[in-house]
């Protein structure tokens, strides 16, 4: 194992069943895709997948110092918040648990990246929106790259999502993949700025 110092620099994957690779092989999964993509693309770095299927924010602030420890990454994706809202917590904890998981990164040393998740609109016009508000307030306060639904152009068509109607299959992979791309590619510019 190379000394300290020396180690490719790690890129944490930190989300839930979306970025797990839920229902599909791991090797199709949008961050073995990243890894495949950062090799073509001359990038160093090591994609550690830390994501738990079923996780809220709640098990993300709960595990994000010891992952920090671990793994001691130069770049965080964080991919939590659709099991809060799908459970209906209150978005105010939603959006405490994310800030706490933000700031704790930025203080390792990490750029943080966030994917924004979206809900299906049965919970209620009210809840929905203040749901979507808490990544594009928590982006603009704590400066972190964001993006606004990274399931764009999937959760609507049946032929990109699994049975169960709420996890993206194969087909889906290249397309989050793509959807997340220009910030991960962001940060990676900010992480080795900082260097």
């Amino acid at each position: 194992m190379p000394a300290r110092g020396t180690e490719a620099p790690t890129i944490l994957v930190f989300g839930d069943s979306l970025s797990a690779g839920f229902g599909i092989d791991v090797d199709q999964s949008w961050t073995a895709l990243l890894q495949s993509r950062l090799q073509r693309q001359g990038y160093e770095h090591q994609v550690v997948n830390a994501s738990i299927s079923g996780d809220t924010t709640e098990g993300g602030a709960s595990r994000i110092h010891s992952a920090l420890e671990r793994f001691r990454p130069s770049v965080v994706i964080l991919e939590l918040g659709g099991n809060d809202g799908l459970r209906g917590i209150p978005t105010e904890r939603m959006r405490r648990n994310l800030k706490l998981i933000i700031e704790s990164s930025k203080s390792s040393g990490a750029a943080v990246v966030l994917l924004g998740i979206r809900i299906p609109t049965n919970y209620g016009a009210r809840y929905t929106q203040a749901f979507e508000n808490v990544f594009r307030e928590l982006a603009s306060e704590l400066d972190v790259p964001w993006i606004e639904f990274f399931m764009d152009g999937i959760a609507t068509d049946e032929e990109l999502m699994q049975d169960d109607g709420i996890h993206p299959n194969a087909n889906a992979q290249p397309i989050l993949l793509d959807n997340a791309w220009p910030i991960i590619q962001q940060a990676l510019e900010q992480a080795n700025a900082t260097s």
